[in-house]
């Protein structure tokens, strides 16, 4: 089960927090966060995690129980060979039980070789993500070679690839519009993302715990949705990728990656994440039909 172990850690549950602002912008993003849509898929990542887990309590359980009837089955066996020269009506009624016993262990065999079966399905399906997700991650590196390790990082981790990329490429102090460099890196991004169509993209905008407040943006939640929407616009409008595909949230202080007691720390927060997930709609389908 150890496959099944780590299927349950890459279809962890997506969690993307709204942000209610008094600006129009932050009402739309919160009607987003609020849709049908959104909270099917929620409860979509949430139901496959549950699936799993119930999965795998009860095949074990169903090995258990199979073991116990062959051991049932085995000693009503010899008490019929013991009882074979005995009077026919005992001999009669332990053929019975025996019989009962032979039927109830090819079901509880079936329905264990059913659910090793459904078991290798799912396994293939998150190994097959699982290869996407290594491929993808080498290719987004590979885009992004030209920009230094202080302006952003790809790694893998969950089954996702975590494209982080800072303030110092993406934003001057309290902006939300796109440096040109940054914009160089979104469009080397864009390019990858068009020709791998079954990755769904999440950026979310980050900042440091330190208060600001403009003619523009009322807080850092404020303006952390605002850089994560803008450069959702920016793939869409100017690279065209599917807006179907994107989804931007503000997460503004509150999921640091560093510390916010020195400059160092603050520097690494404010960030914004690009999150590429391949699509967990094979595995959907299985869990609904089932």
């Amino acid at each position: 089960m150890k496959i099944l172990k780590y299927f349950i850690g890459i279809v962890f549950v997506l969690s993307l927090l709204s942000c209610k602002t008094n600006s129009e912008l932050g009402r739309k993003v919160d009607q987003f966060f609020q849709s049908k849509r959104y909270k099917a898929t929620l409860k979509d990542r949430n139901s496959l995690y549950a699936e799993a887990q119930q999965l795998k309590k009860d095949t074990t359980e169903l090995g258990t129980e199979l073991r116990k009837t062959k051991n049932e089955y085995s000693v009503l066996k010899g008490e019929y060979n013991n009882l074979s020269n005995k009077s026919g009506l005992q001999l009669a009624q332990l053929n019975e039980d025996l019989k009962s016993k032979s039927k109830e262990l090819e079901r509880k065999e079936k329905l264990l070789q059913d659910r090793e079966h459904r078991l290798k399905e799912m396994e293939a399906i998150v190994s097959k993500q699982d290869s996407i997700t290594r491929a993808l991650n080498k290719i987004v590196k590979n885009a992004l070679l030209g920009f230094n390790a202080d302006e952003l990082s790809v790694e893998m981790k969950n089954g996702k690839v975590y494209v982080s990329m800072t303030d110092k490429l993406l934003f001057k102090s309290g902006s939300a519009s796109v440096e040109e460099k940054g914009k160089q890196a979104i469009k080397k991004l864009a390019e990858v993302l068009n020709k791998n169509s079954d990755i769904d993209i999440a950026i979310e905008g980050h900042t440091d715990n330190v208060p600001i407040k403009t003619n523009i943006y009322k807080d850092n939640w404020d303006l952390s949705v605002a850089r994560a929407t803008n450069i959702v616009r920016m793939l869409n409008e100017e690279y065209n990728v599917n807006p179907k595909r994107l989804t931007a949230s503000g997460k503004g202080e509150y999921f640091p990656v560093a510390t916010n007691d020195n400059p160092e720390g603050r520097t690494k927060n404010r960030r914004t994440e690009i999150i590429l997930s391949p699509k967990l709609d094979e595995l959907f389908k299985m869990l609904q039909k089932d």
